[in-house]
């Protein structure tokens, strides 16, 4: 597992509730629109249909208030910076659970009420120094609502992709997060300060071993959009296919990122 970072990134937990909420309204409301021949399109997930990544979204965000419900573990064993290399190795229980828990639930939009309102309610009075027991590892309840922005932001983008004309808005505060801790994870993967990366409005890293920039225009740099970090970051596209395409630009001998992408499989 890469080393977490020195100094972590603070999240004002206010905000990040809120954005968790409002971004989970989001997709909601547009979920409910959807037809069933829009809910049987395919998706870039693999063999999930629509049906399927929408009800996965609710188990992305369920599992919050399903932590909540379990016993509270003595202390944290992972970090925010942790989380996205932990990932993987819960793929095949995350696939399983999905489907299963789309052909339970039929009538999405109920699924996503029950969602909703257990989420609010047991957020209530929920302190952020709340251990919750995940299947990644135990965290604080503060750390684990800046996952939930990561898995939200990236999966209304898959459901934008996989629907034509679908154009599900993005919390700002829900964006501003997912980019900074991806951002982090990737100058914890590939410590260092030869490469600046910006990711224009909401981060820069300094990260890849080398002789580290002090002043002046740094020699390498790499510059991106949110959604385009993101896609690079979770693999949805290459580091090739962005740069083709001119979606990032990257100067410097040390700009190419493409041994460190994606961060999170």
């Amino acid at each position: 597992m890469p080393p977490a970072r020195k100094r972590t990134r603070s999240y004002d937990p206010v905000k990040i509730r809120a954005a968790v909420l409002a971004q989970f309204g989001n997709v909601r409301e547009a979920v409910r629109g959807l037809t069933p021949e829009q809910l049987a399109l395919p998706t870039r997930l693999g063999d999930w249909a629509v049906r399927e990544l929408a009800a996965h979204v609710t188990m992305a965000v369920e599992s919050v208030s399903r932590n909540l419900d379990r016993e509270e573990p003595a202390k944290p064993e992972l970090t925010l910076l942790d989380w996205p290399f932990a990932t993987a190795a819960r793929a095949g229980d995350i696939e399983d659970g999905t489907r299963l828990l789309a052909e339970a639930h039929p009538d999405l939009d109920a699924l996503y009420a029950e969602t909703a309102e257990r989420l609010a309610g047991r957020l209530e009075g929920a302190p952020g120094t709340r251990v919750l027991a995940t299947r990644t590892g135990a965290m604080t309840l503060a750390d684990y609502l800046v996952t939930r922005t990561v898995e939200l932001v990236v999966h209304t983008d898959d459901l934008n992709a996989a629907v034509p004309g679908l154009d599900i808005p993005h919390d700002r505060q829900a964006l501003a997060a997912c980019t900074r801790l991806l951002a982090d994870a990737l100058a914890a993967k590939a410590p260092g300060g030869s490469t600046e990366v910006r990711v224009p409005p909401y981060a820069v890293v300094q990260c890849v071993a080398g002789p580290r920039h002090t002043r002046g225009t740094p020699p390498n740099v790499v510059e991106t959009d949110p959604l385009t970090w993101i896609r690079l970051a979770t693999g949805r596209i290459t580091w090739a296919s962005a740069l083709q395409d001119a979606k990032v630009s990257a100067s410097g001998e040390r700009a190419d990122l493409s041994a460190h992408l994606p961060l999170m499989k």
